[in-house]
């Protein structure tokens, strides 16, 4: 998923849009996948250099991915979609300069209770055995760039350094996520939760276990029929309730936590035991999948009013005055 946070900056993502063939070439990977140049661009029936102008304007905007891969008569060049949403901010009513952005590591959860399947693996190698959930307590999980597991849940503390006196107006976070399937399975629904300190603010059902394709940044020591990527969600809990990619999952809203920077903020994600599809949960870090990172989390900021002060004062030394 692309986030455009304002229309200045979707610009060049509107113009790589702003042409017919751009969008047919959408569609005809939509459709297939992956497809090679040669195949493109016979089936939009151009040649490959006007081809590659198009490819180059779509890769530029983060649409489109390109690879080398060897064939009979010499490399070829596949190319693949990237993305599987975009979600524009036209309005954006959060001031942009009160935001401290982190990102936790895959592997640097602080609680877990999971079922198997499950496993983990750095960007080098399997961390311990699959299937057993006691290598989730391994110190070598702390390299982990991928989990997975079929019920239960991993949490995280996600770090809070906002200034002192200020609260929490929105909290944003972002990961790549799929089902956890035995093997792989695109179509393995799975109901994947989502907890800030043990309050439940909603969940999403993902679609599938993807393998069907390799991801972009999975390594090449990985397994062919085991995960190989998922998909960019963005979940956010403000003032107006809790979104995924911009859709309303709950009315859970931000001031039903007070959080302000004496705050602990813990994270949990997983799949509930009375769950409607127990499908697993499969998250992605920045070697593996098609995004590149680990779970980035944005925090909005502002300023505590007197009373706010006066009261949190009372259990934090350094809001004393």
């Amino acid at each position: 998923m692309l986030h455009i946070e304002s229309l200045d900056e979707g610009l060049e993502f509107f113009k790589a849009l702003g042409s017919e063939v751009r969008i047919e070439i959408i569609k005809l990977l939509l459709a297939n996948k992956s497809m090679n140049m040669n195949e493109l661009a016979s089936r939009l029936n151009i040649t490959n250099g006007a081809l590659t102008n198009h490819i180059k304007k779509l890769e530029a905007c983060g649409v489109v991915t390109t690879s080398s891969e060897s064939a009979s008569h010499g490399n070829q060049k596949i190319c693949s979609l990237r993305l599987d949403k975009v979600l524009i901010d036209i309005d954006t009513p959060y001031n942009n300069e009160n935001v401290y952005n982190t990102e936790l590591k895959i592997g640097h959860y602080s609680n877990y209770h999971i079922y198997p399947t499950c496993g983990l693996a750095s960007a080098k190698q399997l961390i311990g055995e699959v299937d057993d959930t006691r290598y989730f307590a391994h110190p070598d999980r702390y390299d982990a760039e991928i989990l997975w597991f079929t019920k239960g849940y991993v949490e995280y503390i996600i770090p809070n350094f906002i200034p002192y006196t200020q609260k929490i107006s929105q909290i944003m976070i972002s990961a790549e996520l799929s089902s956890e399937a035995p093997g792989v399975n695109n179509n393995w629904l799975s109901d994947i939760s989502f907890y800030l300190n043990d309050i439940f603010i909603g969940k999403w059902r993902s679609p599938g276990d993807f393998g069907d394709i390799r991801g972009i940044f999975t390594p090449d020591w990985w397994y062919p029929n085991w995960n190989q990527y998922g998909l960019l969600k963005m979940l956010v809990i403000n003032h107006k309730g809790t979104f995924i990619d911009g859709l309303q999952i709950s009315d859970a809203s931000i001031d039903d936590f007070h959080f302000n920077s004496n705050s602990i903020i813990r994270f949990r994600i997983g799949v509930d035991d009375d769950a409607e599809h127990i499908g697993g949960l499969t998250i992605f870090g920045k070697s593996f999948g098609n995004y590149g990172q680990d779970i980035k989390v944005s925090i909005n900021y502002t300023p505590m009013d007197e009373e706010e002060i006066q009261e949190e004062a009372k259990n934090s030394p350094k809001l004393r005055v």
